[in-house]
């Protein structure tokens, strides 16, 4: 992880999670009683790690021997490292231990956006209890999102791939009981908050309601289902880059104000060059022509 924290100056994340992958666990033969415990012991040697400390540490499944990085974390003092938190207090109180991100999977499961202002009180909790400070710029919710030109359209491009991830994910491999045909659907899915699906002005709607459900979060993850196909999957991130990701990052704020500005005082700003460009007409003998007298009378309207 430090390698790829270097790879990529600083754009990486460590995410940590115990308990949604059972299979995984099942397969290396953890048990699913001791994989939170486990998470947390080495959770606080790789943090040692990271920091530049020597660590010796015996555990009943692992044993370091003054342990040390050979090479030292681009970003200072570490890379953003964020836990997972989905159903069980694991993953807001194991963050709030350690002072670190938390990322919310469970927040587009049914029930999850109501718990969000309580989630946020089990990391703070855990923080102080613990000596630790969090903040919520390094809170982040996970959420599946796809945007269209329309409404319609961006329904119409996740309906199946969301029936299929719904009927085959869910109930097929992991066995959840059904939620039955009607709240499968994308349009029940996006009304409870599970998604956020459909235009850019849509998604900036949706999220402003997030902020409003959770008290504030830094960030938001997008899940990647891949609901729909590669090019309407492609045209739903460039229009989150391009009209989604400004409005709430502020990039675009000081053109918009300029351009405003410019608007409302045209008058004042461009009057005297209208006026010096007509006196150098008139110096040089020459009219002008009406196609630019046409212009400068509607510049000044």
């Amino acid at each position: 992880m430090v390698q790829l924290d270097h790879m990529t100056r600083g754009r990486a994340m460590f995410g940590v999670g115990p308990g949604a992958l059972t299979s995984d666990a099942y397969m290396l033969g953890i048990e699913a009683e001791t994989q939170r415990e486990r998470m947390a012991e080495s959770l606080d040697v790789i943090l040692r790690l990271f920091r530049g400390e020597s660590v010796t540490r015996h555990t009943e499944w692992f044993t370091l021997q003054d342990a040390r990085l050979q090479l030292a974390p681009y970003t200072k003092p570490h890379m953003e490292v964020a836990v997972a938190a989905q159903f069980s207090p694991a993953g807001p109180t194991t963050s709030g231990r350690f002072g670190v991100g938390m990322l919310s999977i469970g927040a587009s499961q049914p029930g999850g956006l109501i718990k969000l202002a309580s989630v946020w009180e089990m990391h703070e909790e855990a923080a102080h209890q613990a000596g630790t400070t969090v903040s919520r710029d390094n809170w982040k919710l996970v959420m599946p999102f796809h945007l269209s030109d329309t409404r319609e359209q961006a329904f119409e491009d996740v309906r199946e791939g969301v029936l299929q991830w719904n009927q085959e994910y869910f109930e097929g491999t992991l066995g959840r009981p059904s939620a039955g045909p009607e709240e499968a659907t994308i349009e029940a899915m996006t009304k409870r908050g599970g998604a956020i699906v459909g235009t850019p002005d849509d998604a900036i709607e949706a999220i402003e309601n997030l902020f409003e459900l959770s008290g504030g979060f830094g960030g938001l993850l997008g899940m990647a289902n891949d609901w729909a196909t590669w090019d309407k999957t492609k045209h739903s991130y460039e229009l989150w880059a391009r009209y989604v990701a400004p409005h709430f990052q502020g990039g675009v704020d000081r053109s918009i104000g300029s351009r405003e500005w410019v608007a409302e005082n045209r008058k004042t700003i461009f009057s005297p060059q209208q006026k010096a460009i007509a006196k150098a007409f008139s110096d040089a003998g020459v009219d002008i022509p009406d196609a630019m007298v046409q212009r400068m009378q509607r510049g000044n309207n």
